[in-house]
């Protein structure tokens, strides 16, 4: 999944561990969120979206996820 995590943790000025540690997960699920090598589940996108005061649908792209995820379906 397509995310905005590394661009506003980094707009930020924040570290991956400082975000891990204010949304209680690892540093390497951020690390994999970021290398769009895990999805988050809602309650961890709604916590990101918090702490960088926008929408879990702006913060995961959700619009551009969509679209990919449909054109996937339609290759089949």
């Amino acid at each position: 999944m397509i995310t905005k995590v590394k661009d506003l943790r980094n707009k930020a000025n924040m570290t991956q561990q400082q975000l891990a540690d204010l949304v209680y997960v690892s540093s390497r699920t951020i690390i994999s969120i970021e290398k769009e090598q895990y999805s988050p589940s809602l309650m961890l996108a709604y916590r990101m979206a918090k702490v960088f005061e926008t929408t879990v649908e702006d913060l995961c792209c959700l619009q551009v996820n969509k679209e990919l995820e449909d054109k996937q379906r339609e290759d089949l």
